[in-house]
């Protein structure tokens, strides 16, 4: 396994889209050609699937240094009013260039840290949102809640309002590690809100661990395991720790690099979490998920219909999903756009009834060919393309795939592609054969995490 990691442990896109961000062609896409995309989409899906939201809410109180995420920090929550209304506004937008209803299906606040909004503005928020949509049979809500801060009536009113689904970010329970990070979070606060969300209903509870971290060793990550087990989530993100500190804003160089763990210190607090929380009753689905048995991501995987997009992972399946806040990012299928990455920019161009995209990618039908097969790797963990009847340079995935084949990270068989067991932690290395754009252009400078 050593001699593997050694060989593909390689700086790689983790595929919530293709093409990823730094290959999107900005000479081809306009505000004009975004909208285009969006109702075609809109048009072609609303009245069978439905449609996406997701919400970014950006503000925090104190900046993890593990984050990489686009955020404020700010510990003045009266900017929360304006940016909700902000948010409001730019949906308006959105409802303006459908002719009907919009069927909502499913719906995601993430951040930044959305529990640093109050309940009652949350609400009014939802309500705003609700109250120009037609809600779909079986609805996913979701959010992301931070354990110091979620309170009894931010679930509670979330659950009132249809959320069934809440994440809550634990990292490490460490006390090293946390402080290395920035994110002092004892466990009693994560036990009490997920009792609360228990209690309340929740029925999609998830936890998310990250190794990687700066101190972090086995031991650590065995206690952290353990102590999660003690709270049976029903499903795990089990993230690698993207280390990006040349992106801009993203405060990761809050500790030194030498203390992070090595590339073979690292692929072990993989492995063996792994099989901890496996023999724990978890069970691995798409990359860095896991879940139990009964949850719906582990059906969806069983049923063929996991979907992943800039949210992550997801059981439900929507050609469109619209992305509203600073910084949020949109998927009509056939293009992807980026809002404006400040809080000032963001609010000024809604108020001028400008829809606040900054950049985007229209895709062409290679795209749509290698996002769809990229999609099957990083979801099913397999597919089927005919070499003679694709790209050129596809011919070349195949020489590259043998050689995966012979190191037994996947089998091919005829047209098909499937990834292994023992290839489940190079799925990125597996979808970076059928990136075309970034195989005609490879970066000269360090743009992603490593792989592994």
């Amino acid at each position: 396994m050593n001699s593997l990691i050694d060989k593909y442990n390689i700086p790689g896109p983790r595929y919530t889209s293709y093409p990823t961000v730094p290959y999107w062609d900005e000479t081809t896409f306009s505000p004009e050609g975004w909208k285009e995309s969006v109702i075609r989409s809109f048009h072609e899906s609303n009245a069978e699937e439905g449609i996406s939201i997701y919400i970014h809410l950006p503000f925090c109180e104190a900046l993890c240094t593990f984050c990489a995420c686009h955020k404020r920090i700010t510990k003045q929550h009266s900017v929360e009013v304006p940016y909700l209304e902000s948010v409001l506004k730019e949906w308006k937008l959105y409802l303006e260039l459908f002719n009907e209803k919009p069927k909502l299906k499913e719906l995601h606040l993430g951040g930044g840290t959305p529990t640093f909004f109050s309940p009652e503005n949350l609400r009014t928020l939802l309500e705003g949102i609700f109250s120009s949509v037609d809600i779909a049979e079986h609805p996913e809500f979701s959010f992301e809640g931070h354990p110091n801060n979620t309170t009894r009536e931010h679930l509670q009113t979330l659950y009132d309002l249809g959320f069934r689904r809440v994440s809550f970010g634990v990292q490490d329970y460490d006390p090293k590690v946390q402080k290395a990070i920035n994110r002092i979070q004892p466990f009693e606060n994560v036990k009490n809100v997920t009792e609360w969300a228990k209690e309340i209903g929740y029925r999609g509870i998830s936890h998310d661990l990250v190794f990687g971290l700066p101190h972090q060793t086995w031991e650590a990550m065995e206690h952290t395991i353990r102590k999660t087990m003690e709270l049976k989530p029903d499903r795990l993100a089990f993230y690698s720790y993207a280390h990006v500190p040349w992106v801009k804003g993203v405060g990761q160089r809050g500790f030194d690099e030498n203390d992070l763990p090595s590339g073979e210190e690292k692929r072990r607090l993989y492995e063996d979490g792994k099989k901890l929380l496996q023999d724990l009753g978890y069970i691995e689905v798409g990359m860095d998920h896991f879940s139990l048995e009964h949850d719906d991501l582990y059906q969806s995987l069983i049923h063929k219909k996991l979907h992943r997009n800039f949210m992550g992972y997801t059981s439900s399946n929507t050609q469109l999903m619209v992305g509203l806040g600073m910084s949020a990012i949109s998927d009509s299928w056939y293009a992807f756009a980026q809002n404006v990455k400040t809080v000032e920019e963001y609010q000024k161009m809604v108020e001028e009834g400008q829809i606040p995209v900054v950049k985007g990618h229209i895709l062409n039908e290679e795209d749509l060919t290698v996002r769809r097969h990229i999609l099957n790797l990083m979801c099913q963990l397999e597919t089927k393309f005919d070499v003679n009847n694709s790209f050129p340079e596809l011919e070349n995935a195949l020489d590259m795939l043998k050689e995966m084949e012979n190191d037994g990270l996947v089998e091919i068989n005829g047209t098909e592609v499937k990834i292994t067991e023992a290839g489940r932690a190079f799925t990125r290395n597996v979808a970076m054969v059928f990136d075309l754009r970034m195989m005609r252009n490879k970066p000269e400078t360090r743009i992603f995490s490593m792989t592994i």
